[in-house]
């Protein structure tokens, strides 16, 4: 089979059209479509359902996309190999992360992995989303909630605190609340539900269901600023505020507890630029796990 026709089809798999695979591989629309056409007659059944809309995989497709991803993780092994040898670790390695962790802990700590490996790209994406690894938007993922269906690599690699935290000029101003009755009378920072993508973030409802003032921001870079502004009274993951003194925890009794698991996908996981990177993470992790839980 040839891998150029593989490569092809794994493109169009990934991003569910013909005209932006064509674009991603830097190829014709037509000739990224004759290669599936070839494709399709060599196997003897059809591999997409094209639409206007889209290209779905049919049941065939399905069956040759788990094919076609080993056979990438091999020749993309093979390479890694030949480069390795005598050399330091080379190539890129994407890491898909919640925005607060990847802004406030992992940005450093991959930093200096990168410093240790000169000819290590490392590129990290911290976002508030999901990354899909089987589409390959990224070779790691750190994900709040475990994924219920796929192949994937899952590992749990902490859990996590929050609390409610406010600045010390926003206290000085509008007072200190007795018992969470009371933030009725003060303005609260939250996430926007519409862009909560994870089940885990449904924490902002304790904040909005007392206070009618209410500054909404989607990232948690952004909220953090707004608390630490003055703006209001915010959940705020504890780690990122260990250092900010600015900022004081108001009503201890109201408190969060979550997790982070790391998930990979089971053909790159033994590539040896992943599994560094992967085994870095995991250390790092259970060394600063007191940080993460207040």
């Amino acid at each position: 089979m040839d891998w150029d026709h593989l490569r092809i089809f794994l493109a169009v798999a990934r991003r569910g059209q013909i005209l932006a695979a064509a674009q991603a591989l830097s190829l014709n629309h037509a000739t990224v479509a004759r290669r599936l056409n070839a494709l399709e007659e060599a196997l003897g059944e059809p591999l997409f359902d094209r639409r206007p809309s889209g290209s779905t995989l049919t049941e065939a497709g399905e069956r040759l996309l788990a094919v076609a991803e080993r056979v990438e993780t091999e020749i993309i092994g093979v390479a890694e190999d030949s480069r390795a040898r005598g050399e330091s670790l080379s190539g890129t390695v994407r890491i898909g992360a919640p925005d607060g962790l990847g802004t406030y802990f992992l940005a450093r700590e991959l930093g200096l992995l990168q410093q240790a490996h000169p000819d290590l790209v490392i590129e990290l994406v911290p976002l508030p989303r999901t990354f899909s690894l089987s589409k390959r938007e990224a070779d790691l993922a750190i994900a709040l909630d475990p994924p219920e269906e796929g192949r994937l690599v899952v590992s749990r690699l902490t859990d996590y605190t929050l609390g409610l935290y406010a600045a010390r000029s926003y206290l000085e101003r509008c007072g200190l609340p007795e018992n969470e009755e009371a933030l009725a009378a003060h303005a609260v920072v939250t996430g926007v539900e519409d862009y909560a993508y994870a089940s885990s973030l449904n924490y902002a409802s304790r904040l909005t269901r007392w206070s009618r003032r209410q500054f909404r921001c989607a990232g948690v870079a952004g909220q953090m600023e707004a608390v630490e502004a003055g703006i209001g009274i915010g959940i705020l993951h504890d780690f990122a505020v260990r250092e900010r003194d600015a900022l004081v925890r108001v009503l201890p009794e109201v408190g969060f507890r979550r997790s982070y698991y790391l998930l990979s996908h089971p053909d790159t996981g033994d590539l040896a630029r992943i599994a560094l990177v992967r085994r870095h993470l995991a250390r790092r992790f259970r060394e600063e796990r007191a940080r993460f839980v207040r």
